[in-house]
């Protein structure tokens, strides 16, 4: 039944993300990034990462989509009319692709206990984490379990990023407000 669910929420991810790339409103764009951001929530809860899942559900559809429309109140609703295929954007696109196709023979296998991860990071985590009453350098610190010490300590570093992207995203849509005019209006032009 497994298998299933996660053949549909595939499914449905790739035809979000498509209607994504295909949509002139960018209102409709926005809304469709919303859906495409929930139903990668549901895989990531659906893999048991709930943790990801809370946050892809929390940023990816809620505040992103929250910056997305008050972008949109801006700029103007609709996309400018193409012309044509953007070759620099082409040219970046696929020398990234080909790269990452490159690098993946290098990767271990899928659940390798070799992998660099299981002999060089989880031990380090392991090793790291405090078990309770244990002395710390010259604090005590009490930790129930290891994997609260790896979210309480080193995710803590991934959560001051996210924040830092978020926060930059407001700076952005402050700027495209524009400057003040002299009788205290913002100018709503079109970018």
């Amino acid at each position: 039944m497994m298998i299933v669910v996660d053949i549909v929420l595939l499914t449905l991810v790739v035809a979000t993300g498509y209607a994504v790339t295909r949509l002139q409103s960018l209102f409709s764009a926005a809304m469709m990034s919303s859906i495409y951001s929930l139903l990668m929530a549901a895989v990531w809860y659906n893999m048991h990462a709930m943790d990801v899942a809370f946050t892809e559900a929390a940023v990816g559809a809620g505040i992103t989509t929250a910056l997305l429309i008050a972008t949109i109140v801006y700029t103007g609703r609709d996309e400018k009319p193409r012309t044509g295929v953007h070759l620099p954007a082409l040219v970046v696109c696929v020398a990234l692709g080909g790269l990452l196709v490159y690098g993946v023979p290098d990767m271990p296998a899928f659940g390798d206990p070799n992998a660099p991860i299981h002999a060089h990071v989880a031990p380090e985590y392991i090793d790291q984490s405090v078990r309770s009453g244990k002395t710390h350098g010259d604090m005590k610190r009490y930790v129930p379990n290891k994997v609260t010490a790896v979210l309480a300590s080193y995710r803590g570093y991934d959560t001051m990023f996210e924040a830092a992207v978020i926060f930059t995203a407001g700076i952005a849509l402050i700027l495209l407000r524009g400057r003040p005019r002299q009788r205290g209006r913002f100018y709503r032009g079109r970018v």
